[in-house]
């Protein structure tokens, strides 16, 4: 199986009028995607933002559930925030895998976007077991600055409900359904 890192990118994201904005961090979405990717090996899981005091405050909620009560109280928290990686970019997270050129970068979007990758296929990808690590991009806010889904190697297919048109899922509820259909047991 290759490597396969995720990442929760709050900047570049779009806001609800199109407009490039930075989102600011959620402790469910810090908990509960780690949750989702210590569940599915994930090797990493990397929280993207660019502002110092967000970055604290994830530094904060990882002590809380590492060193603090609740890390006595819910242990197993402890162990899924063990891949949790904080950086101010991208970029960064690209280089703690080996740098742009050493990654294959895949990213998510709710809607269709242009071509996509489709689930089976990307999970075929991953498991070939050869290849660059695969780091799977989730955004924030209404979705990735098109910037980020230009440069990306695949634009995974959006997440689509059986009945009906109605498509607003959380980052944590998406992240968990892509991580097990790329990685699950079938």
């Amino acid at each position: 199986m290759r490597r396969l890192a995720i990442a929760l990118v709050h900047h570049p994201v779009l806001d609800g009028q199109g407009a490039v904005v930075t989102t600011a961090v959620t402790n469910l979405d810090v908990h509960d995607l780690a949750r989702s990717a210590r569940t599915y090996g994930c090797s990493d899981y990397f929280v993207v933002h660019p502002i110092t005091a967000q970055r604290e405050l994830v530094e904060r909620i990882l002590t809380h559930w590492t060193d603090g009560s609740s890390a006595r109280r819910i242990p197993d928290r402890k162990e899924a925030l063990s891949v949790l990686r904080i950086v101010p970019s991208l970029e960064d997270a690209l280089g703690a895998l080996g740098g742009r050129d050493a990654v294959e970068v895949w990213v998510t979007a709710a809607r269709k976007l242009g071509d996509t990758l489709g689930f089976a296929e990307a999970r075929a990808r991953l498991e070939e077991g050869e290849g660059k690590p695969a780091l799977l991009v989730f955004g924030t806010g209404w979705g990735l600055a098109p910037g980020v889904v230009q440069a990306a190697d695949a634009l995974l297919e959006p997440i689509r409900p059986v009945r009906g048109d109605y498509n607003h899922l959380s980052v944590r509820a998406a992240c968990a359904i892509a991580l097990d259909r790329l990685l699950g047991a079938r």
